[in-house]
């Protein structure tokens, strides 16, 4: 079975119609009809962009996927990855066969077990032990196998007190338990797993890997992985897919892609504007990252202060501060940082924080950025907004002893007894 193409893309290309599930005329349709009854293109294919969010566009129709292509092997493990609004959800739908790809087409040999949003294929009104039979139905598990692992779903999402309860009552992470304990368990030949994983808590998502590590390695069944978690990524995954824009631009070993990614796939200017990171409640206007004092551009020194400046809107009194998550080259993730003693103010909020010297080694560091309401939950999530590149002020890179290991260096008060 190793080495056996179980899946293969050829050409893949999804287009959406922005604003609206169908033309904006019937003479539109008529002529897409026309089109398509005489065996031709359709012509609103030529006037479709490429799905650049950050852009204004010029056209109502969006290419969310362009010109798709890859093979996977049975036994792979590959991620695909890249960031916000890049296509990795359409791409796994049209793997799934959700929705049908606008051209190209994909073979599949073999079963497909596909988690890609929360509660997908559960009835509200249902219990949990009900929706399991529902669920496994849908995916394709005959009723006998059900019953046969019905005790090993049940325990392994860990809501066995509430499986007799309806799941409208559930909460999102207990929704999410159930939906992948039932994947998981389904003897499929592929795996597809959405970043549905990161509303569960920690100890359910390391179950969860472990899981999906058995599935992969000890199995030998295909998975198919999308997270914006690198080091999971790279712990699950030995081939990786770059996508940026609806368009593939890297395929290989998993840490070149996680290395391509991280390189190219966020902002790495040291002032950048925003007009589409934004909601009813917030809009980002602008990050800065400056050294203290200041000196060359696009350039910090690990020996200065450096300060990070954000200038946004609140539009909502339910804004309670932002956060930001710091992660290494690698996808670690090192702390966070948050505005908790500031009181925001509706409109414009220009906020910095300042990061005392020698706090960062040298090398390039992510920012992810967190939207907190009052009730204490993200209402806005910006993975990868930053980047930035720390440099040593005091001597060449790799002089001497070389770089200092670790990813921070705080300086702490040393004394002789």
């Amino acid at each position: 079975m190793e080495g056996k193409v179980v899946l293969k893309a050829e050409n893949i290309s999804k287009m959406y119609r922005l604003g609206l599930v169908n033309s904006r005329s019937l003479s539109a349709d008529l002529n897409r009809w026309w089109h398509l009854l005489r065996g031709k293109e359709d012509p609103h294919l030529k006037i479709g962009e490429m799905n650049n969010r950050a852009v204004k566009g010029n056209s109502d129709y969006v290419w969310a996927l362009k010109d798709i292509d890859f093979e996977v092997n049975a036994g792979d493990t590959m991620a695909i990855i890249g960031r916000n609004g890049a296509g990795k959800s359409t791409l796994l739908k049209l793997l799934s066969r959700v929705t049908q790809p606008t051209t190209g087409s994909i073979g599949v040999h073999g079963r497909i077990a596909s988690l890609l949003e929360v509660g997908t294929g559960f009835h509200p009104e249902l219990t949990g032990r009900d929706n399991i039979y529902l669920n496994g139905a849908i995916l394709g598990m005959r009723k006998s196998e059900i019953k046969q692992k019905l005790d090993q779903i049940i325990d392994f999402s860990g809501v066995e007190r509430y499986i007799d309860t309806p799941v409208k009552r559930y909460s999102s992470g207990m929704y999410v338990r159930l939906a992948f304990a039932v994947a998981a368990h389904l003897e499929s030949e592929i795996l597809i797993i959405d970043e549905v994983l990161a509303v569960g808590d920690m100890e359910f998502q390391k179950k969860c890997l472990g899981k999906m590590d058995e599935v992969a390695k000890g199995q030998g069944r295909t998975v198919l992985f999308v997270s914006h978690n690198m080091a999971a990524v790279k712990s699950l995954c030995e081939k990786g897919i770059v996508i940026e824009n609806g368009q593939k631009v890297f395929q290989g070993p998993i840490g070149e892609a996680v290395k391509h990614y991280m390189s190219k796939g966020s902002e790495s200017a040291l002032r950048r504007q925003f007009d589409f990171v934004k909601n009813d409640q917030f809009s980002l206007t602008e990050i800065g990252i400056y050294n203290d004092p200041i000196g060359q551009e696009e350039l910090l020194l690990d020996k200065h202060k450096i300060q990070i400046s954000t200038s946004f809107e609140v539009l909502s009194s339910e804004v309670s501060h932002i956060a930001y998550h710091v992660y290494n080259e690698s996808g670690d993730p090192i702390f966070s940082m948050g505005t908790m003693d500031i009181a925001l103010q509706m409109g414009t909020n220009t906020i910095t924080c300042e990061i005392p010297p020698y706090f960062f080694q040298s090398g390039t560091y992510y920012l992810s950025l967190y939207v907190i309401s009052k009730a204490q939950k993200a209402i806005l999530i910006e993975k990868d907004v930053m980047s930035f590149l720390v440099t040593d002020g005091d001597r060449q890179m790799g002089a001497f002893m070389g770089r200092e290991p670790g990813d921070i260096r705080p300086q702490f008060n040393w004394f002789s007894a």
